[in-house]
């Protein structure tokens, strides 16, 4: 009976844990999808592509912030300790410093004003360390503070943008004070990080480790330092899977008219609903991965597949009303391909968690495959796709499909004794 109790209390914990993430997830997203709806009715179509291409260079010069936190909550979740500090600041100092000096290339390259790309060093240097802490509070299974972390983050990331479009300022103003509020969220985050005296009730329930593929010799109970090379390997992943999704969206401002590409802009907001409305099963999961649980992966897998189904129907049938939503009556003409948007984000949403999960198990070279379909992605869009909306979504579609499919042969291929 106690035993019982005992496990009914855990999952109380963890539903009311991923209640409160869902809710934050759904606070991040709600204000993402907020600036190209505003863009599409404040800005030109040219300014709205411009805005878009900025923002996936944003969210592609972040990721080695959520590659920081995959590997600090990896390791939290197998070893628990701390040692992210140090490794956190110089990630994002050098990820910042980095896209300063792209700027110039980024400038020419994507026909973008110069603002708008020294604007990014600013913003990546944010949301890059931010990783460290929800590293921590995820790694942890705190997840109720993680939820606020998430929320806090979101606002600080798009709270800039929005008000800025709001009040119908040009672009470069725009990303100005997203910087701003992207900083001040720091020290918010940092105290949310920091370990309470003792709240039992915001742990999750605590699985026993299991020592992944490759680290038998290891005894569990002796801790392994974080260093730079499991950040790298989850920064590699998670640029790779950024990549990726966001490679489309960028290939559609080089191959296509202004106005087109920015129409495209307003059929990717499907994708990216579709892509990260599950993301909240991949967060609260890969603490799980982690020690090895191959029926969380399963459960996992099966949510996100069920989630994405619903979404790609849901498209289908209500496309007009999406459009709508997304960008306004300008883009109506566009409602029939909402549901291969949506299907494009949904398997997209897959790869992620399998991705996920290697990185969290130290597979090798856990985004090699996810490099390979962006290579091809690229050429096939260049050199065989029709320059147009419906060429580039074909190809962002079948990619989708190639990473999907080859992830998941990875995932469950039988494990060599």
């Amino acid at each position: 009976m106690t035993q019982t109790t005992g496990r009914d209390a855990a999952r109380a914990r963890l539903g009311a844990a991923g209640a409160a993430v869902t809710v934050a997830t759904v606070v991040t997203n709600a204000l993402a999808y907020v600036v190209p709806v505003l863009g599409a009715r404040r800005l030109s179509a040219a300014d709205l592509g411009a805005l878009a291409t900025v923002l996936a260079l944003a969210a592609i010069a972040a990721v080695p912030g959520y590659g920081l936190q995959i590997a600090v909550a990896a390791h939290r979740a197998r070893w628990g300790g701390g040692g992210a500090a140090r490794l956190g600041l110089r990630t994002a100092a050098l990820t910042a410093a980095v896209t300063l000096a792209a700027a110039p290339v980024l400038t020419i390259a994507l026909r973008l004003p110069v603002a708008l790309t020294l604007l990014l060093a600013a913003t990546t240097f944010a949301t890059v360390l931010s990783g460290r802490w929800l590293g921590e509070l995820q790694g942890d299974q705190r997840f109720l503070r993680l939820a606020i972390a998430m929320a806090v983050l979101a606002a600080g990331r798009y709270g800039g943008l929005v008000v800025g479009l709001v009040l119908g300022l040009e672009p470069a103003i725009c990303l100005l004070l997203a910087s701003l509020t992207g900083l001040l969220a720091l020290p918010l985050l940092a105290r949310l990080a920091t370990p309470p005296a003792a709240r039992p009730a915001e742990a999750g329930p605590v699985v026993e480790a299991v020592v992944p593929n490759g680290e038998q010799g290891r005894p569990a109970g002796i801790p392994r330092l974080l260093g730079p090379r499991q950040v790298m390997t989850a920064c590699g992943a998670t640029l790779a899977m950024l990549t990726i999704s966001y490679a489309d969206l960028i290939l559609a401002r080089q191959l296509l008219p202004a106005t087109a590409s920015g129409a495209y802009a307003v059929g990717a907001v499907l994708t990216k609903g579709a892509l990260w409305a599950p993301q909240v099963v991949t967060l609260l999961v890969l603490p799980r991965l982690a020690r090895g649980d191959r029926r969380a992966r399963l459960v996992a897998l099966a949510l996100i597949l069920a989630c994405g189904a619903v979404l790609v129907a849901a498209s289908a049938v209500g496309g007009e009303l999406a459009f709508r939503l997304a960008g306004g009556a300008d883009y109506l003409h566009l409602a029939g391909l909402a549901p291969l948007f949506a299907a494009t984000g949904a398997l997209y949403a897959v790869v992620f968690m399998l991705v996920n999960d290697r990185v969290a198990t130290a597979a090798r070279w856990p985004a090699a495959p996810l490099w390979l379909t962006t290579a091809g992605l690229a050429a096939s869009a260049a050199l065989i796709a029709p320059r147009s909306v419906t060429g580039v979504l074909w190809c962002a579609l079948a990619a989708a499909t190639v990473a999907a499919v080859t992830m998941a042969l990875l995932a469950f291929r039988p494990v060599r004794r």
